[in-house]
């Protein structure tokens, strides 16, 4: 199942989209019961899912909008917590920002012995199609990242590498928006990863028991119609479970819940001079299987 939200009259809504007619069923109509805020139908859990599959199965045009009439909001328009965010997790990036110099807690080596876990903040978040908006960015060194997303399902503490794919709500595409020079300038992370509107994601959840195994997912970016990353998830130095293992041990995992994977070789600063956006460029990042979502600078 693909879930997505959406704009109506100034209020949030959830939508199922059906690829095979470009269209979405609009909940709200199908059943007014049903939540409009997407962290509450993750909530329902796979009850909510059942139901849902039903409607769509036997919706109609009276329950459907097609998707160009919508405005898409990130699947998750505000996340409850700070998204879950995994630094230097593919081998090729961890050498590229290694080398860089814009890491001020590098190491000898590039690639790390455990996962690097931060946070960005919940106003990073932004939708599929926004704008990102770089003059916040007061150090004019604004990158890309794009990233699998990972939504948590189910709450857990101490969950185990074996059970890790339980407790996977689905999957979605994002852009690790981040400003160079004040990552580095502050050393940890935070400020630089969570300019307001600096984590577009979307655009939509594909539910884990659609999506298949994220080791045949392949993310590209592109910025201006050039492509700059090019990989396979399986390519991640600490997978999924690895990940949900490592912070469910020192944290509790709610629903709703987002993991930001990492990125892949191809950033901007991987480049001799770095390579920062511009007021105007526009940058797509697509997974497949899940979509794409392009945002441009401003």
């Amino acid at each position: 199942m693909r879930l997505l939200s959406f704009n109506k009259m100034g209020k949030h809504a959830i939508g199922i989209l059906k690829q095979n007619t470009n269209t979405i069923v609009d909940l709200s109509l199908a059943d007014p019961s049903l939540p409009t805020d997407m962290n509450n139908f993750i909530d329902l859990g796979s009850e909510a899912i059942e139901l849902v599959e039903r409607i769509v199965k036997n919706s109609n045009e009276n329950i459907e909008k097609k998707l160009s009439e919508i405005q898409l909001l990130s699947p998750i328009p505000v996340p409850r917590r700070n998204i879950f965010c995994v630094g230097r997790n593919y081998y090729e990036h961890a050498k590229e920002f290694h080398n860089s110099g814009f890491d001020a807690t590098a190491g000898k080596s590039a690639v790390p012995d455990d996962p690097i876990i931060f946070t960005k903040a919940t106003t990073s978040m932004s939708g599929p199609f926004d704008p990102i908006p770089s003059y916040y960015d007061t150090s004019n060194s604004t990158d890309y990242e794009g990233e699998l997303a990972v939504i948590i399902g189910t709450d857990g503490r101490d969950i185990k590498k074996n059970d890790a794919f339980d407790f996977v709500y689905g999957y979605s595409v994002s852009n690790d928006v981040t400003a160079r020079n004040m990552q580095h300038k502050h050393k940890q992370w935070f400020l630089g990863k969570s300019l307001d509107g600096y984590y577009p994601m979307g655009p939509v959840i594909v539910t884990s028991d659609e999506a298949g195994h994220p080791d045949n997912f392949h993310l590209k970016t592109l910025v201006n119609g050039e492509e700059r990353q090019n990989s396979s998830v399986a390519d991640l130095i600490f997978d999924i479970p690895t990940l949900i293992e490592c912070i469910s041990s020192c944290i509790t995992l709610k629903k709703g819940d987002i993991i930001a994977t990492g990125t892949p070789v191809g950033v901007g600063i991987g480049y001799e001079p770095p390579i920062f956006l511009n007021k105007g460029d526009v940058v797509e990042v697509e997974i497949d299987p899940i979509g794409s979502i392009r945002n441009t600078v401003e």
